[in-house]
């Protein structure tokens, strides 16, 4: 492919999700466009968009939620990606198989081209987060991908608390890590706990920016969302941010509204950084035996 620019321009969309699947995703395809219109050149959607977060309770008729790959959807953010000439990152429930689904995103180059296929490796079953029962951990591995743009990382949600997955896709040469997500407050949580999760949330993913020295962005949906009228719902909390390889916060969205953030990918930045920070370069490679283990006894 031609060689990428030093510099592009990502577009993050902060979306609320309704109960309507064709909704979500004509408002996600109308996003997108405001985002290429606003002058994004790579572009990237929250976590499962095309619903509300269903996994608050385990249900086998939400697998037909489950779309295989490639699908419709994809196919009509390819469409719009060849028309605008911009990538986009897609995140979809993914059916594999009968009994087999996964969590993924497709990415898309800016010709309508899929270049990519990335499933959530981190799978998490906390109360209302029971991912374990709907997905199966990814078997693609931790991947960069080149668009006409820059060469991208995506990874999903609760892979963003593991720095592993952030390191391994920076050595692929991923200049930004990119997280689709749905993360919020338990209601009862909130006021005790509330301020320390969202902190542990932007400090853990500004880690990763700055022990790999790349762009880090994190989508996030808004809303309250209670689909078990006896469960307390959760309140996705937004503040979906952008940060630069020293973990600057240079853009960030607000807790409570629909909106898309745009910011310079600067290759030039990078490199200062990675030049004066040569975190890659003193890595300890011949120490590090024990890392592939559960737990070193």
């Amino acid at each position: 492919m031609p060689a990428q620019p030093k510099q592009f321009t990502f577009g993050l969309v902060q979306m609320a999700m309704s109960a309507d699947p064709a909704d979500n995703t004509a408002r996600a395809l109308d996003w997108t466009a405001k985002a290429a219109d606003a002058g994004a050149q790579v572009i990237g959607l929250p976590e499962l968009f095309r619903s509300q977060y269903f996994c608050q309770k385990e249900d086998a008729d939400l697998f037909d939620l489950a779309e295989p790959f490639p699908n419709a959807t994809i196919e009509a953010f390819q469409q719009l990606a060849a028309a605008r000439k911009v990538a986009v990152i897609v995140p979809f429930f993914e059916r594999r198989a009968a009994g087999v689904y996964h969590n993924s995103a497709a990415i898309i180059d800016a010709d309508g081209s899929i270049v990519g296929l990335y499933r959530k490796m981190h799978i998490p079953d906390d109360p209302a987060y029971y991912e374990k029962f709907y997905f199966t951990p990814g078997d693609l591995g931790f991947k960069a991908f080149d668009t006409a743009y820059g060469r991208v990382g995506t990874l999903i949600c609760w892979d963003q608390w593991y720095p592993e997955g952030a390191r391994l896709t920076a050595l692929r040469g991923a200049t930004l890590l990119f997280y689709p997500t749905a993360i919020g407050w338990h209601p009862k949580e909130k006021e005790q706990y509330g301020a320390a999760q969202q902190d542990s949330w932007f400090t853990i993913q500004r880690g990763h920016a700055i022990a790999n020295g790349t762009y880090v962005a994190a989508a996030n949906r808004v809303g309250f969302e209670q689909p078990v009228p006896t469960q307390a719902g959760i309140e996705f909390w937004g503040t979906s941010f952008i940060c630069d390889p020293q973990g600057v916060i240079i853009a960030k969205a607000s807790d409570n509204k629909e909106e898309i953030l745009l910011a310079e990918i600067d290759l030039d930045h990078l490199e200062t950084i990675r030049r004066n920070w040569p975190f890659l370069r003193d890595r300890r490679i011949d120490a590090y035996q024990g890392i592939d283990q559960r737990y070193l006894d």
